[in-house]
């Protein structure tokens, strides 16, 4: 008895110094649906990586995008991985403010990732950020609303088509709204859903020489669509909004359509915590016939800043949240509807997924729709659908969301929000010596 209570002490002690000797890593992500599932799981990873502990500080999307930038700008060293998009990672690999993903293991399979995807997270052929999941944007809807006023969605709808049945749809004595659109402020909220949908209406931030373009007419018919749109049919108290706002609108029955993220699919079909997961069809983006969709192309995305001191462990954790492995892993514990789209290619191959997820194949759709390097009807000097990939967009693109959110809210006209976005971007962009 002595001897097994001494080795039972001395196991103890053992695992309370290798506990001691483990490497901690602190990973920065946004309070998306799909990373607080990847939290669950992450017994899994620590499983096979004892030698690891993991530190989760998990943001809202505006707050989480202000840290990180803040971090990785001053070196502040806070993170050892970090949830970034699309927008951020050719910029910060370009400031090598990132290191290249280049030890994610021989079984990692980069050339899966969807091509569109891989292109937007690498500078000069090497990856910098590895996508956790990948979206575009499209249109879910209630299919019993939408019978009930004997309309059929098409498959490629126009906005003309969507203010017609968002008109037939919105019953306020029953709380159903037409439909729900982010009005939330900020570059990666409003004005995510805002400049892909100007896209589609011809308009443009800046014209070939980087001349802002908010006193043209594309744009005033944008934003008063929008506005108009949202106030004959939108939920109260929109200009609030975002991406979790609308989806918890939608899953309770109160939208008639919701045009956002592809990812959210998932999160409405799910009659674990969807009220209308039975209802729900989907549809691309919308349209006016001039060629452009208002559609995004966007990933969360892992990265890791250069100033960590524990790359290697950093790397495993990437590899592993990124990995197929881990889309069977969450196969096998929620089903296959819930892995995260839109990052390998495999995923849309695979029966099981096809079967599980309706909105598969329009979600790769709208996906490959996006044209980042030709975003806009007219010519401009950027690449980004739903952003412009400089480092003042940031800031901007906050700046004129708020303005246009106030807008949305009644507290400011059509007319003097674009002109004051017009006067920002103006002294924006000749502070940055784009404009003289």
């Amino acid at each position: 008895m002595k001897l097994r209570t001494l080795t039972l002490g001395l196991l103890s002690a053992s695992t309370l110094a290798f506990a001691a000797h483990a490497e901690s890593i602190t990973i920065a992500t946004v309070n998306n649906g799909d990373m607080v599932r990847m939290q669950k799981l992450t017994d899994d990873f620590t499983a096979k990586n004892p030698d690891i502990q993991l530190q989760w500080v998990t943001l809202e999307e505006n707050v989480l995008r202000e840290r990180v930038t803040t971090d990785i700008a001053t070196k502040g060293g806070q993170y050892d991985v970090m949830t970034i998009g699309t927008y951020e990672v050719p910029i910060w690999a370009k400031q090598s403010w990132l290191l290249p993903l280049d030890k994610l293991g021989d079984d990692y399979d980069v050339k899966d990732i969807i091509p569109a995807i891989a292109g937007g997270l690498s500078v000069d052929g090497t990856l910098y950020a590895a996508p956790f999941y990948g979206e575009s944007s499209f249109v879910m809807y209630r299919k019993d609303l939408m019978e009930k006023a004997g309309l059929t969605m098409p498959d490629a709808p126009t906005w003309d088509f969507i203010k017609q049945a968002a008109d037939k749809m919105t019953d306020r004595a029953n709380g159903v709204n037409g439909v729900c659109l982010r009005g939330k402020a900020g570059w990666g909220e409003n004005m995510a859903f805002l400049t892909a949908m100007s896209n589609s209406f011809g308009a443009r931030w800046f014209d070939e020489n980087w001349k802002p373009q908010f006193d043209q007419p594309e744009w005033k018919n944008t934003l008063q669509f929008y506005v108009d749109l949202m106030k004959a049919n939108g939920p109260e108290g929109a200009s609030s909004n975002g991406f979790n706002e609308n989806l918890a609108l939608f899953q309770q029955g109160k939208c008639g359509m919701w045009i956002d993220a592809t990812v959210a699919a998932s999160f409405v079909s799910d009659p674990k915590n969807s009220t209308v997961a039975d209802k729900v069809g989907y549809a691309l983006a919308p349209d006016n016939g001039l060629g452009k969709r208002g559609n995004w192309l966007w990933a969360w995305s892992l990265a890791i800043p250069a100033g960590t001191q524990k790359a290697d462990s950093a790397q495993k954790f990437v590899s592993w949240a990124t990995s197929k492995a881990y889309a069977e892993l969450v196969a096998s514990k929620e089903g296959w509807a819930n892995v995260p789209p839109g990052t390998r290619s495999s995923l849309y191959a695979n029966p099981e997924y096809q079967k599980a997820a309706p909105f598969a194949k329009m979600t790769l759709d709208s996906i490959n729709a996006a044209d980042p390097t030709h975003p806009t009807v007219k010519p401009v000097p950027y690449v980004g659908v739903q952003f412009v990939a400089i480092p003042e967009f940031q800031g901007l693109g906050t700046t004129v969301g708020q303005l246009f959110s106030a807008a949305l809210a009644g507290q400011t006209s059509v007319d003097d929000a674009l002109k004051q976005a017009q006067d920002a971007a103006t002294a924006t962009m000749t502070e940055g010596g784009y404009i003289q």
